[in-house]
C-alpha cells in the first residue's frame, strides 16, 4: 500500500513500483516533464516518517529503494533537499506514506486568505521614539541606557522604564552610529524593545492567520495600519495528518513527533516573514510585533505546547488566556526584541481564530441575533446579540475542502468552483479556477488545458443543483434518469459533472459525505439558536475562504444554515485574519477580546443530548424541521413504521 498526502489517495502496487508511476495511477498530481530520467527534478517527494494509525502504517525512508546512480548524479550536479527523493527514481519496497510538496505539484493550491478592508482604530502597542541622548561627560556617573531613559523622560514623558537585552547589546553602536540621535521602539508605554541609529519613520508588525491546511500573513504598517504586503502557504503540518486529530494521533504515536510540528508550522510562518518582508522591501528587524490566530491545536502548536490533551474529552486547553511572548521564545526570525500575542482560545474546539472573528465582527453591536460560522474541518460558530454570546464547534470534517469526495480536491486551477445543471436536460455547465468562462463558453477548451476536480465550492453548488432539477430527492437519494448523465455505479447511481481525463463523478457516497457536513453544521447552529432562546437568526455572516466562495443561495437550498432573509446572509471573508490585525493595530482590542471570551458561553456539542436530534433532523435537504414541521412529522412517522 501507498498513500499519498496530502491528498489522502491509497492503492496498492507491486514490490519495485515508482513512486511516480504509482502517483500517476491514483490521478495524485506529481510534475515530471523529462520522462522520468531524473533530469527535470521536478517529481521530488518526502517520505513521512513515523506511525501513521490512520492508514494502519508505519513508514520509513527503509520502505522505498535507496538512491541509485541517477538520482546520485541529479544531487550532485543541481542539488536536493536532504530529505527529497526523486519519484521517477524511488521504488517501493513496502506501505510507505509519501508527501508531495507543494513545489513538485502541478496545480498548486489557491491560498485564498486576502485581508479585507475593515475600518480598526490606529492605536498598537509598539511606538518609535526619536531622541537625542546626551554624551557622557566625566563627571556624572550615568550609563548610556540610563542616559537614553532621561532623553525619553524629558522628551516623550516615558518614565520607569526596562529594555530588552538586545537594546543593551546594541544601543552604543546606534548611538555612535547616529550620532547621538536614535530612534527606539517602546512597547505598552514602558519597555525599549528596539533601537536604531538615527531616524528611523516606520515601524511593522506582522498578523498571522495560522490554519490547519494553509497560514497567511499580512504585513502592517503600525502608524497607518496599511496592509503592505500579504502572503500564504500550505501548512506543512499536511505531511504529518490532512486532519487535526491525525496530527494529534501522530504525536501520540511517534516520540519526537511534536517537535517535528512545531518546528514545521514555525518554518512556515518564518518563510512568510521573509516573503512579505521582500515583498514590500522591509528588513525583517523592522518588524517589532507579530499577533497570531489559530484554531485551538495550531495556537498551542506555534506556542511549543503539547497539543494531545485537545485529542480527548474533555479537551482542555493549556491556557484559555492570551499568550504575550518574545518572539525570539517561539523562533520567529523578527526584530531581536520584538514579541508575540497570541489572541486567546474560547475553547477546546472553538479556537483563537474564533475569537478574531468575534473580533472583526463584533454581533453585539448589530441589532437582532447574529450568526457567524467558520467553515473548516471543524465548524466554529458564534451567536448571540448584545446581551449574549454563546460558542460551539461542529464537526463537519473535510468534506467542505475536497476530501471524501470521490474527485475533490483543494481550491487550485483546473478546478470545478461553480456549477449549473439544465432542469430539462440534465446538462451541466461549470466554471473553474483560474478561468473565467463556462464550460459551454467557446474558448473554454483552449483556456483550460485540464479540468482536474471539484473543490469546496463545488461540491456545494452541485448538490443543490442536483436537488433543484430534480436528480436528488429530498433525503439526498440518486434518482434514475433518462439522462445519460446519470449512470450505474455499483449498487447506487452517479452523476458525471464532467466527462473527461479525469472523469469527475457525483457519487451517492458524495452526496451522503455533504449531507452529513452540513447536518453537523446546521446541527451546532441550531443548538445555539435553542440554548439563546430563538427560533430565527437576524444575519448570518459566513467567515473564512469557503465561506468567501460559496454562493449563499446553494447553502441554504442544502439546509447548510438556518432559514433566514437572504440579503441578510453575507461573507464575512477572513474574518479571523482581520481579527488579527485589529488585535496588532490596536492595543485597547486586547483587553476588550480577553474580556468577551471570558463572557462567552461555551456549548460542548459532544456531551449535548439534543445535538444529535438536531443533526438526524438536518440530514435531509433542506433539512429544518423547525421550519417544515409537516415533513419532520412524515420522516418521523417513517421511522416510527420501519
Amino acid at each position: 500500500m501507498i498513500v499519498f498526502m496530502p491528498s489522502g489517495k491509497r492503492g496498492q502496487f507491486p514490490r519495485g513500483t515508482a513512486i511516480l508511476d504509482a502517483a500517476r495511477s491514483l490521478g495524485v498530481d506529481i510534475d515530471s516533464v523529462c520522462g522520468g530520467r531524473a533530469i527535470c527534478g521536478r517529481c521530488q517527494v518526502e517520505v513521512a516518517e513515523g506511525e501513521f494509525a490512520k492508514h494502519g502504517i508505519n513508514s520509513t525512508t527503509d520502505n522505498v529503494s535507496g538512491p541509485g546512480d541517477a538520482e546520485g548524479r541529479y544531487r550532485e550536479r543541481r542539488g536536493l533537499g536532504e530529505t527529497r527523493r526523486l519519484g521517477c527514481q524511488a521504488k517501493l519496497e513496502s506501505d510507505v506514506v509519501i508527501d508531495v510538496p507543494a513545489s513538485s505539484q502541478v496545480h498548486h493550491q489557491v491560498v485564498r486568505k486576502p485581508h479585507e478592508d475593515h475600518d480598526i482604530a490606529i492605536n498598537p502597542v509598539v511606538h518609535a521614539h526619536f531622541v537625542e541622548v546626551p554624551q557622557p561627560t566625566l563627571d556624572e556617573a550615568l550609563g548610556d541606557l540610563e542616559r537614553l531613559y532621561g532623553a525619553l523622560a524629558s522628551e516623550w514623558d516615558l518614565h520607569d522604564l526596562g529594555c530588552e537585552p538586545a537594546v543593551v547589546r546594541a544601543l552604543q553602536s546606534a548611538l555612535a552610529d547616529g550620532k547621538r540621535q536614535v530612534t527606539v521602539a517602546v512597547r505598552n508605554g514602558s519597555r525599549v524593545i528596539a533601537v536604531w541609529p538615527g531616524l528611523k519613520e516606520k515601524l511593522y508588525g506582522i498578523a498571522f492567520d495560522v490554519g490547519s491546511t494553509t497560514v497567511a500573513a499580512h504585513l502592517c504598517d503600525l502608524a497607518s495600519g496599511e496592509v503592505i504586503a500579504s502572503a500564504g502557504k500550505m501548512n506543512p503540518q499536511i505531511r504529518y495528518g490532512e486532519d487535526l486529530m491525525s496530527r494529534v494521533s501522530y504525536i501520540m504515536m511517534n516520540p519526537g513527533g511534536e517537535a517535528k510540528l512545531i518546528a514545521a508550522v514555525r518554518s512556515a510562518m518564518n518563510e512568510l516573514v521573509e516573503e512579505v518582508a521582500a515583498d514590500a522591501e522591509v528588513d525583517v528587524t523592522d518588524v517589532v510585533e507579530v499577533t497570531v490566530v489559530g484554531n485551538p491545536i495550531m495556537q498551542h502548536l506555534v506556542l511549543g505546547i503539547s497539543p494531545v490533551e485537545l485529542g480527548t474529552a474533555p479537551f482542555a486547553l493549556a491556557t484559555d488566556s492570551s499568550v504575550d511572548v518574545r518572539a525570539s521564545d517561539i523562533g520567529l526570525s523578527i526584530n531581536a526584541g520584538g514579541h508575540v500575542y497570541a489572541l486567546p482560545c474560547i475553547a477546546g474546539h472553538v479556537g483563537a481564530d474564533a475569537a478574531g472573528v468575534l473580533l472583526a465582527e463584533a454581533p453585539q453591536r448589530h441589532d437582532g441575533v447574529s450568526l457567524i460560522v467558520d467553515v473548516g474541518t471543524n465548524a466554529e460558530i458564534l451567536l448571540g446579540d448584545a446581551g449574549r454570546l454563546l460558542a460551539a464547534s461542529s464537526p463537519t470534517g473535510p468534506a467542505f475542502e475536497g476530501a471524501q469526495i470521490s474527485g475533490g480536491q483543494r481550491a487550485a486551477p483546473g478546478a470545478i468552483e461553480r456549477v449549473r445543471i439544465d432542469k430539462e436536460s440534465h446538462e451541466p455547465r461549470f466554471k473553474v479556477i483560474g478561468c473565467d468562462l463556462w464550460s459551454d463558453d467557446p474558448g473554454f477548451a483552449n483556456e483550460v488545458k485540464q479540468v482536474t476536480g471539484i473543490c469546496g465550492s463545488g461540491i456545494i453548488e452541485v448538490v443543490a443543483e442536483l436537488f433543484l432539477a430534480g436528480i436528488l430527492d429530498a433525503d439526498g437519494k440518486i434518482n434514475a434518469s433518462p439522462s445519460p448523465r446519470v449512470v450505474e455505479d455499483g449498487r447506487t447511481l452517479a452523476y458525471v459533472l464532467h466527462d473527461g481525463d479525469p472523469t469527475i463523478h457525483i457519487t451517492q457516497n458524495d452526496v451522503r459525505a455533504i449531507q452529513l457536513a452540513k447536518a453537523a453544521l446546521h446541527a451546532g447552529a441550531r443548538l445555539l439558536m435553542e440554548h439563546h432562546g430563538v427560533d430565527r437568526v437576524d444575519r448570518i455572516r459566513l467567515a473564512g475562504a469557503f465561506g468567501a466562495h460559496i454562493d449563499v443561495r446553494y447553502a441554504m437550498v442544502l439546509g447548510l444554515i438556518p432559514e433566514c432573509d437572504l440579503d441578510q446572509v453575507s461573507s464575512a471573508g477572513n474574518a479571523a485574519g482581520t481579527g488579527a490585525r485589529i488585535a496588532l493595530l490596536d492595543k485597547a482590542s486586547r483587553a476588550r477580546i480577553e474580556q468577551q471570551v471570558r463572557d462567552v458561553v461555551k456549548i460542548e456539542t459532544a456531551v449535548e443530548p439534543r445535538f444529535q436530534e438536531h443533526f438526524v433532523a438536518a440530514m435531509a435537504i433542506p433539512g429544518d424541521d423547525t421550519a417544515r414541521p409537516s415533513r419532520a412529522k412524515r420522516r418521523r412517522g417513517r421511522r416510527g413504521r420501519s
